[in-house]
């Protein structure tokens, strides 16, 4: 899987510098991509794991903070102002808010946030992981309908396919009474007609060899089961 990947966007350059520099001391870095408020409308980023949100213009605000919030995303915002924090509570509810305090002491928020982010990033990572397995798993079942489907038509199948054949011989076996083109057409039918029944007996055999391997395998399993508990 790709790496993860940090979207920061603020109007002050030091903010994304701090959390970039304390982030490497991480024992797991992401990618950053980082944006100001200005730059936001008109370079967006649609995929991302993680966005965290600096000081931005009350008037940028809701340029910024209304896609990320409908992308569904993790969403960090430092904030200072109480009032912009509350505006973003009632706003963008999931949004997750932090308030540093006095901006001497950075430290104590900085580690916060990175170990927040970092969690949520995991997080992300492990739901995308498991979006990826249910659609991997729903494409195996359609797979495995088709081949159900396959194999319970067979038989029918090769019914008609005898048939075809049947007649196909049937009209080969008078040769004066067919023209070289159409007789030519007809070996082929017959010919087409042998190569499906040929498939077909590939899929049975196929079905043979699996349900013998399925066994073995369930053997396997409970002699290892056995011979653990033996062992216990």
């Amino acid at each position: 899987m790709e790496t993860p990947t940090v979207l920061i966007i603020s109007d002050e350059a030091d903010f994304s510098r701090r959390i970039t520099a304390r982030w490497q001391m991480e024992r797991t870095v992401p990618t950053f991509t980082l944006l100001s408020g200005e730059l936001w409308p008109r370079f967006a980023v649609d995929v991302f794991d993680v966005a965290i949100v600096g000081e931005l213009r009350r008037d940028v605000l809701s340029v910024v903070l209304e896609p990320l919030h409908s992308t569904g995303q993790p969403i960090f915002c430092v904030c200072q102002n109480a009032a912009t924090a509350q505006l973003i509570r009632e706003r963008w509810p999931r949004t997750s808010i932090l308030r540093p305090g006095d901006p001497q002491e950075t430290t104590h928020w900085l580690d916060t946030l990175i170990l927040a982010a970092a969690e949520a990033v995991h997080r992300s990572r492990a739901e995308a992981r498991a979006r990826s397995a249910e659609s991997a798993c729903a494409a195996l079942e359609r797979q495995a309908m088709l081949g159900r489907y396959m194999l319970e038509m067979r038989h029918s199948l090769n019914n008609a396919l005898t048939s075809v054949l049947g007649n196909s011989d049937l009209l080969l076996l008078e040769p004066g009474s067919l023209s070289a083109q159409t007789r030519a057409q007809i070996e082929t039918i017959r010919n087409m007609t042998l190569r499906i029944h040929e498939i077909m007996q590939r899929f049975s055999s196929l079905e043979k060899e699996m349900n013998v391997a399925a066994k073995q395998a369930e053997r396997d399993s409970g002699k290892s089961f056995a011979a653990a508990a033996a062992g216990d």
